[in-house]
């Protein structure tokens, strides 16, 4: 019924096509942030991220649906780690890379993952078989399809897929008002604490500064862009984002970019960039030179729940893991994650292994539940 098409850029689906399929979702599967990636050699070939994008057309040469997916030579950057699967089978003598893997790179945002024309019959089941038959066609160890919606994981569930979960910790706005009225839902205790921290953040003298579309020059991405790299060296050596990516961000979708920064008298020293569509704000990179009291938390936590409040947004999402959020007002969400492995015995071993972890991830949910700081 569909034909399938397989593109090594993206730029080969039109980005009008691209996100007439995207519908409404968050601004990290849009054409415009998978095609940055691309033209500022943040992924391909080189990086190990090498992209083979999917595109599916009706007879009529209509794209009925497209696949944001990459042929990787390693497991970085994923955010949800494989690596003692990969080390399994190479010990027995399996060759794991190359993978097939369906997500945002870098971006551990939670969002459709098979994007389907809201007028078509293209269901999940069927895009799941094409990535089946092209791992098979091509001999892969498995297919990886990482931070994808519940649905597309129950369906690929009942399709034979492996389902994994995960845990992160969102913040979700109850109609407040202000940051004072978030803080008088919460306890006493907590609401003392944060203040605490809010008060010594401030106490310090920076200058803080919301930044969104044209207000944000070349000059705060250059200094962003050192504070990248420095907590890219100190958290896991190497920077996946080239200089260039923010650029083409800020030339293609600056609209739905807020960086919120601090300023020492004029001296840029802190930085945290998040993304936005019409309910949520998407933290995801935050760097920083020197040290000062509670900085990490005024910028991530707390001026992105100021920005949420102020321009109406639902939901703010803080990146992954982060058991510190609970106590400063974000509560544990599930997170999704479906993967197909070829070879029988690596699937049962794995499978095993995911039935104790959602086990784990479910005891962990009702415990981090439990410490919610809200009345």
């Amino acid at each position: 019924m569909f034909s399938l098409k397989q593109h090594d850029r993206i730029t080969d689906i039109s980005a009008i096509h691209w996100d007439a399929c995207t519908g409404d979702a968050n601004p990290f599967i849009r054409h415009a942030f998978l095609s940055a990636l691309e033209a500022s050699g943040s992924v391909g070939l080189e990086t190990g991220w090498a992209p083979h994008h999917l595109s599916f057309h009706s007879k009529e040469g209509r794209v009925e649906g497209v696949v944001p997916l990459y042929i990787k030579s390693h497991s970085y950057g994923e955010y949800v780690f494989d690596h003692g699967w990969a080390e399994a089978f190479e010990s027995v003598g399996g060759s794991y890379y190359p993978k097939l893997q369906v997500c945002v790179p870098f971006s551990p945002i939670q969002g459709p993952r098979f994007l389907r024309h809201p007028q078509s019959s293209l269901s999940i089941k069927d895009m799941g078989e094409a990535l089946q038959k092209i791992m098979v066609k091509n001999q892969m160890s498995s297919t990886h399809i990482t931070f994808c919606t519940q649905e597309e994981w129950e369906q690929l569930g009942q399709s034979g897929w492996l389902q994994r979960t995960g845990i992160q910790f969102h913040w979700h706005n109850d109609g407040y008002k202000n940051f004072d009225g978030f803080l008088g839902n919460l306890t006493s205790s907590h609401r003392k604490s944060i203040r605490r921290e809010r008060r010594d953040a401030n106490a310090a003298g920076l200058i803080f500064h919301t930044l969104c579309g044209d207000e944000i020059k070349v000059h705060h991405w250059d200094a962003f862009y050192r504070f990248y790299l420095n907590t890219s060296d100190r958290k896991w050596g190497e920077a996946y984002l080239t200089r260039e990516f923010f650029s083409h961000l800020s030339e293609t979708i600056g609209d739905k970019i807020v960086l919120i920064m601090a300023f020492d008298d004029t001296t840029p020293i802190a930085g945290a960039l998040n993304l936005r569509d019409d309910d949520t704000l998407y933290g995801r990179n935050w760097g920083c030179i020197g040290k000062w009291p509670f900085l990490h938390f005024e910028l991530c936590y707390y001026r992105a729940i100021d920005f949420a409040i102020e321009h109406g947004l639902k939901h703010v999402e803080a990146g992954a893991q982060g058991e510190h959020k609970i106590q400063r007002g974000y509560l544990p969400q599930l997170t999704y994650s479906a993967h197909l492995l070829a070879h029988h015995g690596l699937t049962k071993a794995v499978d095993r292994f995911l039935d104790e972890e959602r086990k784990i991830i479910d005891a962990n949910m009702r415990h981090f539940s439990s410490f919610s700081p809200l009345r």
